[in-house]
């Protein structure tokens, strides 16, 4: 059984990317339109509303089931939480941020894993600060912050943010990550319209899809406007292997159900 551990470590690692990583296709969208030089619109609080949202994510014949949730304070001041295990392993991550007009502003990121995944990872922002901290392998970095930049989840709400204020999403555009010892910036761009089934029905999506510079590597990810532009699906190819795969199961926006149609 020992043995099998880390090839268990490898594929829960690989399951967690395809929707830490998928989701954010369009996440810096907010931040594309500004160095446009786009309008700036006012977010309507009643808009972004908390959610409670549940994923399958299948690979190499293991699934993990990821439970995400969304809720926002008197204050206006949002947490986000995912996480899943299996096996003997599984992780926890909160982010924390608040909302100015059509920009996440990301307040702090703890990721904690568990069993064969106990790691702890940090990101904490200072808002006019030109600087941040991230935590890793029980490491202080101090890495270049600017308004762009975002955690690993944060920047999943960018996306349904900037489309809530702005349906018409951008041909492609970056996303900023602080993550680890570094911002990474990823390039992304909207493939176009489709249709997806789902274990909550058939809906219309808005298709993206990450550049890599290995041709071998693929990352997408589909959003549904019905459903206020919640990722509905990923798929995730790593150097030509199988597919990783994650879809919705369950959804519940603003308190109400979302049953299959």
């Amino acid at each position: 059984m020992a043995r099998r551990f880390p090839y268990q470590e490898f594929i829960i690692r690989k399951l967690t990317f395809s929707l830490l990583w998928l989701v954010g296709a369009a996440l810096a969208s907010t931040s594309t339109y500004a160095d446009e030089g786009a309008q700036s619109t006012t977010s309507d609080p009643t808009l972004f509303k908390p959610y409670t949202a549940q994923y399958k994510t299948s690979a190499h014949g293991l699934s993990l089931t990821l439970k995400r949730e969304l809720k926002v304070d008197r204050d206006g001041n949002y947490t986000l939480t995912n996480g899943g295990s299996v096996f003997v392993a599984g992780f926890e991550e909160e982010a924390r941020f608040r909302v100015e007009g059509n920009r996440i502003i990301p307040k702090s990121y703890v990721y904690q894993g568990k069993g064969l995944m106990n790691r702890r990872r940090e990101v904490q922002f200072t808002e006019g600060s030109d600087t941040l901290r991230s935590l890793y392998k029980e490491k202080w970095y101090d890495l270049p912050y600017t308004e762009r930049t975002l955690d690993r989840m944060s920047q999943q709400e960018q996306l349904r943010l900037s489309l809530l204020n702005d349906s018409t999403p951008g041909e492609d555009f970056l996303v900023s990550v602080a993550d680890k010892k570094r911002v990474k910036e990823y390039t992304f761009v909207y493939v176009g319209e489709e249709r997806v089934k789902t274990p909550l029905g058939t809906v219309d999506t808005l298709h993206f899809r990450r550049i890599h510079d290995d041709p071998d590597r693929k990352s997408d990810t589909w959003v549904a406007p019905a459903w206020e532009f919640m990722m509905v699906k990923t798929v995730h190819i790593e150097d030509a292997g199988k597919p990783i795969e994650g879809i919705i199961t369950r959804l519940s926006l603003d308190g109400k159900k979302i049953v299959k149609n």
